[in-house]
């Protein structure tokens, strides 16, 4: 038997294809241990980005996290990108700090941090950084590679940030922050 398929319907089976296609991207890019956290997969590339389409970030947020209270400064953007200044507070002592960018690379977004103890001796070795690839954008979330910003509000951003102590255990922890 010969089945006719009309352009209408054709149209619908290549929007389902399209759909099916997005959920088993979606589904392979999150692990059981994050819901708010995604992965760029491999060979992937990072969407097209400006600087200013993340600029709802900046400005000082605090919150708590680690048993600890945390802070989070975020410059305006300038010069393709934004600077943050982050402390984590634990028994009046801090416990460390990073220095995260968010730049303009190749056409998209790249996150970049670098984390310090309390005396400034650097975590990572002196030309390396913990870097985080744009995945997405949507109108109250940047998506990066393991890193969400959530904008809840004017005055209320989430971080979700999926942590590792060995390969394969992962967990994502949440950063709740009210703008100061």
């Amino acid at each position: 038997m010969i089945y006719l398929v009309n352009e209408h319907n054709m149209r619908k089976i290549i929007i389902l294809v399209l759909l099916a296609n997005i959920q088993i991207y979606a589904l392979s890019a999150q692990s059981e241990n994050s819901k708010n956290t995604v992965q760029l997969g491999k060979g992937r590339k990072s969407p097209l980005a400006s600087i200013t389409d993340v600029s709802w970030i900046s400005g000082h947020w605090s919150g708590e996290a680690f048993g600890g209270k945390v802070e989070e400064i975020w410059s305006p953007p300038t010069g393709e990108s934004m600077m943050c200044a982050f402390k984590l507070v634990k028994d009046d002592k801090v416990q460390f700090y990073e220095i995260c960018t968010i730049s303009e690379e190749n056409g998209s977004l790249m996150l970049r941090i670098k984390h310090f103890n309390p005396d400034l001796k650097g975590w990572e070795e002196k030309d390396e950084t913990v870097d985080f690839p744009l995945v997405r954008i949507t109108d109250t979330r940047i998506y990066f590679s393991g890193f969400t910003f959530e904008k809840v509000s004017d005055d209320e951003l989430n971080i979700y940030v999926l942590t590792s102590q060995e390969p394969g255990n992962e967990k994502e922890v949440k950063f709740n922050y009210r703008r100061k």
